[in-house]
């Protein structure tokens, strides 16, 4: 493989608990009622407006201000307790594909938590939700292949959620599911066995420096 793209929240980073608390405050200045973690934790993966829109159902009228009140906060935010899951640090130190991102997430926040976690650096590319079209649209990671020079069979896509598979599927590349993430990693149906640790994932950063 001569090239891995990453999703973000729930496979590079455990972002779980500052999206809850940015929920937590939209919907409470909102007047709205709490979501519990696990609930709020089972919204992310399609985007802030979807996320929002979960949680605040069935007030669909107050959408829009409660994106603002969710920016407001999690903008503030974004590093308070997001950590990178185990090991990442060092599998993305260990790779020598080239190493990309394709996140729902807006593009300047993801770049922000890459880059305060110390690992923007190591990704050729950082593709957001507010850059190109949602995953499942593969239009993000079709573009990081072509920019790169990398044809579909020589990447991969690392993720932890139905979107992600969907993405990789659409695009044409394999997809390598992690069971660390958000999802129950028995949802996954990717052609490879989960990675359950990041060291798993080693076999899918390296090799191939020459393009056939």
């Amino acid at each position: 493989m001569r090239l891995a793209v990453f999703d973000l929240d729930g496979t590079l980073v455990d972002s779980r608990e500052d999206l809850y608390l940015a929920v937590a405050y939209a919907l409470a200045r909102l007047g709205l009622p709490p979501r519990s973690r696990e609930e709020v934790t089972g919204f992310v993966g399609e985007g802030a407006a979807r996320l929002l829109a979960r949680s605040i159902a069935p007030a669909d009228h107050l959408l829009d201000r409660a994106l603002s009140l969710w920016r407001e906060h999690y903008e503030g935010h974004l590093l308070d307790h997001t950590r990178l899951y185990p090991g990442i640090a060092a599998a993305l130190d260990g790779a020598t594909a080239a190493l990309a991102v394709h996140t729902n997430k807006p593009g300047d926040m993801a770049r922000r938590i890459l880059d305060g976690l110390g690992v923007l650096g190591r990704f050729s590319m950082v593709v957001g939700g507010d850059e190109a079209p949602r995953k499942p649209d593969p239009t993000g990671t079709i573009e990081i292949l072509s920019r790169l020079g990398v044809r579909p069979e020589q990447a991969v896509f690392v993720g932890d959620s139905r979107v992600d598979e969907a993405t990789a599927a659409a695009a044409g590349i394999q997809f390598v599911p992690v069971a660390w993430g958000f999802g129950p990693a028995g949802d996954l149906a990717g052609a490879v066995a989960p990675a359950r640790t990041a060291a798993d994932l080693m076999p899918h950063l390296g090799a191939g420096a020459e393009a056939p």
